[in-house]
C-alpha cells in the first residue's frame, strides 16, 4: 500500500495520530538518558562557569547572575529544540517512515509529534535549569501575568527552533550532519546580549547581534522576568513574536514539502 497524500477519516482521526506519535517521541527521548543529561547539563555548566568565573569581571559589581540566567535558560531551550534534528533524521533513515506509509496517517503528523515532543522536554529541562540559576542567585520579579508571556516566548522560541530542525533533520542524510545545526544553534545566543550588553560589542559585530532572532527573545525574557515592563520591552516582544512565528511557518511549511519530496 502506498501513502495517502489526504487523511481519510478527518481531523479527529489526524489528531489522534499526532497525539499517538508526540507519545511516541516523548518516550524515545525519555530512554534516551545521555541526551537528555547533556540539554540540562550543558546550559548548567555554562551558566556556573559565566557567574562564578566571568561574573566578576564582566558585571562591574551587578548581580551578573540576573543578567545572564535569562540568556542561558534560552540557551538550554534552543540546544533542546534543536536536537530535535536528531529524531527525526533518525526515523528518516531507520524504515520509521516506510512502516507509516503503509498505514493511513496523516503526513505531517510524525514530524508535528517530533515538534510537539519537543515542547515537552524543554519545559522539563529549562524548569531544571531555571531551578538551578536560581539556587546560585537569580532572582526574578516577575508578576504571575508577567511569567505568563515569558514561558509563551520561550515555548514559542522552542516551537520555531524546532520546526527548523525538523526540516533539516528531513534533509539529512546522517546523524552527524543532524547534529551539526544543534550546534549552529546553540552558539546563536554568544552573538547577541545573552551574555554581555550590545553596546559592548564591537561596531560591526554589533550590527548582526541587533538584529538577529535570539537577542530580542532574550531582552524579552530578560524584561519580563526583570519586572520591567517599558516601551522598550514592547519593540523587543513585538520582534521577538514576529522572529519566532515567521520562522516557525516557513520552516513548517519546507519541513513538509522536503518530507512529501523523499517519501
Amino acid at each position: 500500500m502506498t501513502a495517502t497524500t489526504a487523511h481519510p477519516s478527518g481531523s479527529r482521526t489526524a489528531l489522534r495520530d499526532l497525539a499517538v506519535l508526540t507519545g511516541r517521541a516523548v518516550r524515545l527521548a525519555r530512554r534516551d538518558v545521555d541526551a537528555m543529561l547533556t540539554a540540562v547539563l550543558l546550559p548548567v555548566v555554562i551558566l556556573a562557569m559565566f557567574v562564578y568565573v566571568f561574573g566578576g569581571a564582566i558585571a562591574d559589581g551587578a548581580s551578573y547572575v540576573d543578567y545572564a540566567a535569562p540568556g542561558i535558560i534560552l540557551l538550554c531551550a534552543g540546544f533542546g529544540a534543536a536536537s530535535t534534528a536528531v529524531g527525526v533524521e533518525q526515523d528518516m533513515h531507520s524504515g520509521m517512515v516506510e512502516r507509516l506509509r503503509a498505514m493511513p496517517v496523516a503526513p505531517a503528523a510524525l514530524l508535528g509529534g517530533h515538534v510537539l515532543s519537543s515542547l515537552v522536554k524543554n519545559l522539563l529541562t529549562t524548569g531544571i535549569v531555571f531551578a538551578v540559576a536560581v539556587l546560585i542567585g537569580f532572582r526574578p520579579d516577575a508578576s504571575p501575568v508577567e511569567w505568563l508571556l515569558a514561558v509563551g516566548v520561550l515555548l514559542l522560541f522552542v516551537h520555531a527552533v524546532a520546526w527548523a530542525a525538523t526540516f533539516f533533520g528531513v534533509l539529512a542524510r546522517t546523524p552527524e550532519t543532524a547534529a551539526a545545526f544543534t550546534f549552529a544553534v546553540m552558539f546563536l545566543p554568544y552573538v547577541s546580549s545573552a551574555f554581555v550588553p550590545l553596546e559592548t560589542l564591537p561596531g560591526w559585530l554589533r550590527g548582526f547581534a541587533e538584529h538577529q532572532p535570539v537577542t530580542p527573545v532574550i531582552e524579552t525574557v530578560r524584561g519580563l522576568l526583570g519586572g520591567t515592563a517599558s516601551g522598550g520591552l514592547a519593540d523587543s516582544a513585538t520582534a521577538a513574536v514576529a522572529w519566532c512565528v515567521g520562522f516557525a511557518a516557513v520552516f513548517a511549511v519546507a519541513a513538509v514539502a522536503a518530507f512529501r519530496r523523499r517519501t
